[in-house]
C-alpha cells in the first residue's frame, strides 16, 4: 500500500469532497481521483462514494479511514522522532488564534517558537471559534485558541485563562485617567451604541446572553468583524465597544480609548485551548501547545 495515496485517500474522506482536498494538497484534482483509484483497484474495493456534493466513505472506506489516521500518525511520529535525533524537534504546527489574542501573542510566541524549535514551521492563522472547532476537525489546525466554545464531538478543550471584559470608549482631548473612569453597569451599557462583531463572534454571544439574564438587550449600531477596524470606529465617534483589555492595549493608538470596567455583572470570558482528539498529537504539536500555554498566561492573564 502507497503511503501517499493513503494520505490522499484520507484527506478526502476528512474533507468529503475531491476539490476541497486537491486544495488543501496542492495537487491537481485528476491526479488526486487517480491515486485514490489506484488505491481502490489495488485493495478491490470500493472506499468513496462519490456524487455531485461530494464523496462519502462507503463502509469499507470508513474502516481504512479508521486505520490510515493511525498509521499516517505513526510515520509522522517516526519521521519527528528520527528528526529529534539528528537536530531536534521538527515539523509543522497549525495554530488557529482570535484576532484580538492574536494582536498580543503572535510576536512572543513566534519568538519563542524558534527559540525552542528552530527546525520546526509554526503557521498562525486568525478566525472565529467557531470556523476553528471545524478545522481542527478537518485537520487544517492541529491547535486553536478559542473563545466559550461549545462542546464538539472529536475535539478536546482544557481552560487557559479567563479575560475581562471591558467597555472601551474614545478618550476627550486632554483627560489623564488619574484616576481611571468607574465601573459601569451593564444594564446602562445597553442604552449605548455599540460597534460589535456579528454572530457568531463568541464575545458578541456572550455578551447579548448576560445582557438577557438581566432582562436587556444590546443597542447595536454597527456589526463589524475585526478588532482594528472597531477600534477605529470607536475612536471616530461611532460608537462604544466591548473587548478585552488586551485587545486596546495592544492596539495602534492605546492612547486614543478608555477602558471602564463592567458591573452587575462583570463580563468575563474563558479562553480555552483546543484539539483534536482523533488524532493524537506529535511531539512538536505538545511541545507547542506547552508554549503557549506558558505564553498565554504570561501575556493575557489579567494585571
Amino acid at each position: 500500500m502507497d503511503l501517499k495515496q493513503l494520505e490522499y485517500f484520507v484527506r478526502v474522506a476528512e474533507l468529503g469532497s475531491f476539490t476541497r482536498a486537491a486544495q488543501a494538497l496542492n495537487i491537481a484534482q485528476p491526479a488526486l481521483s487517480r491515486q485514490v483509484r489506484l488505491l481502490e483497484v489495488e485493495l478491490r474495493q470500493n472506499l468513496l462514494v462519490r456524487n455531485g456534493r461530494g464523496a462519502t466513505p462507503t463502509q469499507a472506506g470508513l474502516l481504512l479511514l479508521e486505520h490510515g489516521l493511525g498509521i499516517l500518525h505513526q510515520v509522522e511520529r517516526a519521521r519527528e522522532e528520527l528528526g529529534r535525533v539528528r537536530t531536534g524537534l521538527t515539523g509543522r504546527v497549525a495554530l488557529g488564534l482570535p484576532p484580538s489574542v492574536a494582536r498580543v501573542l503572535t510576536v512572543p510566541l513566534t519568538r519563542a517558537f524558534r527559540a525552542k524549535m528552530p527546525e520546526a514551521q509554526l503557521s498562525i492563522s486568525e478566525g472565529l471559534s467557531s470556523a476553528m472547532q471545524e478545522n481542527l476537525q478537518n485537520g487544517r489546525l492541529d491547535i486553536a485558541v478559542l473563545y466559550n466554545p461549545s462542546p464538539m464531538p472529536g475535539i478536546e478543550h482544557t481552560p487557559l485563562v479567563q479575560e475581562e471584559l471591558l467597555l472601551v470608549q474614545p478618550r476627550p482631548p486632554g483627560l489623564q485617567e488619574d484616576p481611571p473612569p468607574p465601573a459601569i453597569g451593564l444594564q446602562e451599557v445597553a442604552a449605548l451604541h455599540l460597534v460589535i462583531p456579528t454572530r457568531p463572534n463568541a464575545i458578541r454571544m456572550h455578551v447579548e446572553s448576560e445582557m438577557a439574564a438581566i432582562g436587556c438587550r444590546p443597542l447595536i449600531a454597527l456589526e463589524i468583524d475585526g478588532v482594528s477596524a472597531i477600534l477605529d470606529l470607536v475612536a471616530d465617534g461611532a460608537g462604544y465597544a466591548i473587548l478585552p483589555r488586551n485587545a486596546v492595549m495592544r492596539s495602534v493608538r492605546p492612547s486614543a480609548f478608555s477602558v471602564r470596567p463592567l458591573k452587575q455583572p462583570a463580563l468575563h470570558i474563558q479562553l480555552t485551548t483546543a484539539i483534536s482528539a482523533q488524532r493524537p498529537s506529535t511531539l512538536t504539536q505538545q511541545a507547542t501547545l506547552a508554549l503557549l500555554t506558558e505564553m498565554a498566561v504570561q501575556w493575557l492573564s489579567p494585571p
